[in-house]
């Protein structure tokens, strides 16, 4: 059974989201992470690019596959996380702490409330 936190947003596309005022802390679920197998390579956007809800900003590629990273909700990254670079690893040890992606500046907070929460989610990929 995967970790599926209570305090989390989800996306059907297997983005979780932390909202801390206007800034979501994104990366992809523990599900999502498991399935892919073990991460070898993570590309991820520039500081500073508007992204819409649902576009792709980047990949995760596994020893298995390549996919998409899509953003759950719309705004502007403020940072990427800086350690993937050399421990992409991190998205498979600890997707909802230091294996996060990115954060972004949402344009608006309400869209949040759009994405699934954990029961949703749990039942999404059951």
């Amino acid at each position: 059974m995967s970790d599926i936190p209570a305090d989390l947003k989800y996306a059907k596309s297997h983005e979780w989201v932390r909202l801390d005022g206007d800034i979501a802390t994104v990366g992809i679920t523990d599900f999502a992470q498991s399935e892919l197998g073990d991460v070898v390579f993570v590309e991820l956007p520039e500081v500073g690019r508007a992204l819409a809800a649902g576009e792709s900003f980047g990949s995760v590629e596994s020893v298995k596959t390549v996919s998409d990273i899509y953003a759950p909700v719309a705004g502007v990254v403020v940072e990427v996380n800086p350690t993937l670079g050399a421990r992409s690893e991190l998205v498979n040890e600890a997707p909802y702490g230091d294996g996060f992606l990115v954060k972004i500046r949402v344009s608006n907070p309400d869209e949040a409330g759009e994405l699934l929460d954990a029961a949703a989610y749990g039942a999404e990929i059951a």
